[in-house]
């Protein structure tokens, strides 16, 4: 392993973590407001799977800072990202008051996210986290 590749790992690992964490956070705070996005676009059972997705995110993403059994994790918040992308960010769907252009950006977006948790799932945390510890 070079210089770079620890730092850089753990960095990339703590971010993706940070980018779940902090709107897990804000699904608490802005609940109701969140809700109404979801069932906007058809989400079912909004109370429910916000609830859900907040737990999820809020754990998830102190798991994967921390490097605790971050394979798993990743591979959660990769399945968990392409069913946000299909019901959240559906640019192919006309909403009122809706952005196509900017649901497009999210969903492009989300691919990225969803590329780097694959990379998270297949190669884990095997250095400076707690699954090195085990």
């Amino acid at each position: 392993m070079d210089k770079l590749s620890l730092p850089f790992a753990v960095l990339g690992r703590v971010l993706l973590g940070l980018y779940f964490l902090v709107p897990g956070l804000t699904k608490i705070t802005g609940f109701a407001a969140m809700q109404d996005y979801m069932a906007t676009h058809g989400v079912p059972f909004t109370a429910p799977m916000l609830a859900l997705a907040a737990i999820l995110q809020i754990g998830g993403g102190l798991a994967l800072i921390a490097g605790w059994r971050t394979r798993e994790v990743a591979f959660m918040f990769a399945g968990m990202v392409l069913v946000i992308n299909f019901f959240m960010h559906d640019f192919w769907n006309v909403y009122e008051g809706g952005s196509q252009a900017h649901e497009l950006q999210n969903f492009i977006k989300n691919l990225g996210i969803f590329a780097g948790l694959s990379l998270l799932a297949a190669h884990g945390a095997p250095h400076a986290s707690l699954d090195a510890r085990r």
